[in-house]
């Protein structure tokens, strides 16, 4: 289980950096920065903090919703599947990384807190933009409580956006496989072609292109 062994290195806040939605074939890269606070807001956080993976759709959504409020300080940012064609999902997610991390320290100071001294980001590469310093870990939702935090409301919403994405565009079972490239995804590609939230760039996608539909 995740723990703050790592935050304990530092003397000073420390956020967690995690993202959701590399692989899928549609839909955005969503990376969330987080900061769980001092050691009396720690004391608040709720049970059942770990790898977004591995928590059920419900519980994910209710641990977002906590970690989304005070005493916790948390920036989340979504990079379009039009962006990922354009900059490649590397560094489409290393943009959002950064993106959420600036974010959070404006929040911060905003705030009239102290800045965060380093950043623990899931891992084994870091964006070199990264407005803190920086330590990538290996598996580190589950390591680092504030990475697995980060994983939460990276994941719960994306999840949200594909559901409003299904909305406008029900073919291709969004609200259940979050744009991953499973069967019924690929059945509704096959009826009905591309979608503008499709990312082109994907081998996968690639393929339907250039079929001409009525």
């Amino acid at each position: 289980m995740p723990d703050f062994a790592h935050e304990a290195e530092y003397d000073g806040a420390v956020i967690g950096i995690d993202e959701a939605g590399r692989g899928p074939w549609a839909g955005p890269v969503t990376a969330s920065a987080i900061w769980l606070g001092t050691a009396a807001d720690r004391l608040r956080l709720p049970v059942g903090i770990d790898d977004s993976k591995k928590l059920k759709p419900a519980s994910r959504a209710s641990l977002a919703a906590i970690l989304s409020e005070p005493p916790f300080f948390s920036h989340t940012v979504s990079i379009s599947a039009n962006v990922i064609d354009q900059i490649g999902i590397l560094q489409a997610t290393f943009r959002a990384m950064t993106e959420a991390a600036q974010g959070l320290s404006h929040q911060m100071q905003e705030a009239g807190l102290s800045q965060p001294i380093h950043a623990l980001v899931d891992g084994n590469l870091l964006p070199a933009a990264m407005p803190v310093p920086a330590t990538a870990l290996v598996k580190g939702d589950q390591r680092s409580l504030s990475i697995a935090a980060a994983s939460i409301l990276a994941k719960a919403t994306r999840d949200s956006l594909m559901f409003n994405l299904h909305q406008t565009w029900p073919h291709y079972g969004w609200d259940r496989n979050m744009g991953y490239g499973t069967k019924a995804h690929s059945a509704g590609l096959d009826a009905y072609g591309v979608s503008p939230h499709h990312r082109h760039s994907f081998k996968p996608i690639q393929r339907y292109l250039d079929v001409t539909r009525p």
